[in-house]
């Protein structure tokens, strides 16, 4: 866990092109560069609870992390994380 930091820098983005919202681009110096989105290889498994009291850099990695948007304030992410994210039987 990171304490204090407000950095996305613990997503495994490594690999040569492959930038930490998951969008790879491929081509060499043109400028007709393809992109598309490389799904992350394992799924979030927090809980309503942790969604709810989640800090709001956190919900803005993990967002953006599955390419998904980061707009709103900090209360309409948590809603569209839980949404996205857990099964409808965990979000009661």
């Amino acid at each position: 866990m990171m304490s204090g930091s407000t950095s996305c820098s613990n997503i495994p983005h490594t690999f040569s092109g492959l930038k930490p919202n998951g969008h790879q681009v491929s081509g060499g110096g043109s400028s007709d560069k393809a992109c598309y989105f490389q799904m992350p290889l394992h799924y979030p498994r927090y809980r309503k609870a942790d969604y709810e009291t989640m800090p709001e850099w956190k919900l803005d990695c993990l967002l953006s992390q599955y390419g998904l948007p980061v707009t709103g304030d900090v209360n309409q992410k948590r809603k569209f994380a839980m949404g996205a994210f857990l099964w409808p039987s965990q979000n009661e």
